[in-house]
């Protein structure tokens, strides 16, 4: 939760300071989410990419840290029970 509340604080004082020199973001909040977002995604393709290269399985991967990566901690999956019949 800290990296979040300090990223959102760096992010503010930005603001700030952009406003107080009556300057505007230099793009526009949905294209600079878009191109963050492409980033993080582009970070992915050479671990991707080298699995593929080898023959190992990629899915594992993109469901464990390459999901974390991206989305963050919370997209970890809660290790899952197997059913009694």
């Amino acid at each position: 939760m800290k990296p979040y509340l300090l990223s959102l604080g760096a992010g503010i004082l930005v603001g700030v300071i952009y406003s107080m020199l009556g300057v505007r973001s230099p793009a526009p909040p949905a294209i600079a989410l878009l191109g963050l977002l492409g980033m993080l995604l582009g970070e992915q393709a050479i671990p991707l990419a080298k699995r593929l290269a080898h023959g190992e399985p990629i899915m594992p991967y993109v469901r464990t840290s390459c999901a974390e990566h991206v989305l963050g901690p919370q997209a970890k999956r809660p290790p899952q029970h197997e059913t009694e019949a």
